[in-house]
């Protein structure tokens, strides 16, 4: 996660970092608890990218609540799984 808001330095200040970071982690402690199942290395770090991706532009138009973060994340990454064949 803080690769990517690396990108975008200056965009957010600390307090709104550790908001994005935690929205993060639960978004990712979520998709493990699932099941859900990556089997290459390329693959945790473009589900992982997806869900980084998605809470940095919501943050960008404002949301700072973790639980929508977490949870607006989490809704991105299953709906590009089921637009992938084969996932």
């Amino acid at each position: 996660m803080r690769g990517y808001l690396k990108e975008h330095s200056g965009a957010f200040d600390p307090d709104d970092t550790r908001i994005l970071v935690a929205a993060f982690d639960k978004a990712w402690e979520s998709v493990q608890a699932s099941g859900a199942i990556f089997d290459t290395d390329t693959k945790v770090e473009s589900a992982r990218a997806i869900l980084a991706k998605h809470i940095i532009e919501a943050a960008k138009h404002g949301e700072r609540d973790r639980g929508r973060l977490r949870d607006g994340a989490v809704a991105a990454l299953a709906q590009s799984l089921r637009s992938v064949p084969g996932q």
